[in-house]
């Protein structure tokens, strides 16, 4: 079946920066969009950015100008460059891909990795 597996959390102090990856497995044939969403503790998880299998991507504006997402289409691969973090970056970070077609021509759909922690210290 097809699976995500994020990695690359950890413990950083403010101003620092991290780079995460997921990395998506399985018969897949083309993943149209990927997403990055985090929880901080507390609160409901928030969609951080996207992008599309052309290169357009998104973000969220607390974030805009700090993360830059990419992906490696031949690898299956998204990842979240993460520069001058601040303490409310702190948060599990999940990664997303809402709709995947696989080299059978199925469908699955919404699919998510079982998240990595990001540490802000101040």
């Amino acid at each position: 079946q097809v699976q995500l597996v994020e990695s690359g959390g950890g413990s950083v102090q403010a101003g620092g920066s991290l780079r995460l990856s997921c990395a998506a497995s399985g018969r897949i044939f083309s993943i149209n969009v990927m997403r990055w969403f985090r929880q901080a503790p507390g609160k409901q998880r928030e969609w951080v950015a996207d992008i599309f299998n052309d290169g357009s991507a998104n973000y969220v504006d607390s974030v805009k100008g700090r993360f830059t997402i990419a992906r490696d289409n031949a690898k299956n691969t998204m990842y979240l460059q993460m520069s001058s973090l601040k303490p409310e970056d702190t948060a599990v970070y999940y990664c997303n891909a809402p709709y995947i077609t696989t080299m059978g021509g199925g469908v699955v759909l919404d699919t998510w990795g079982q998240g990595t922690l990001v540490t802000v210290s101040s």
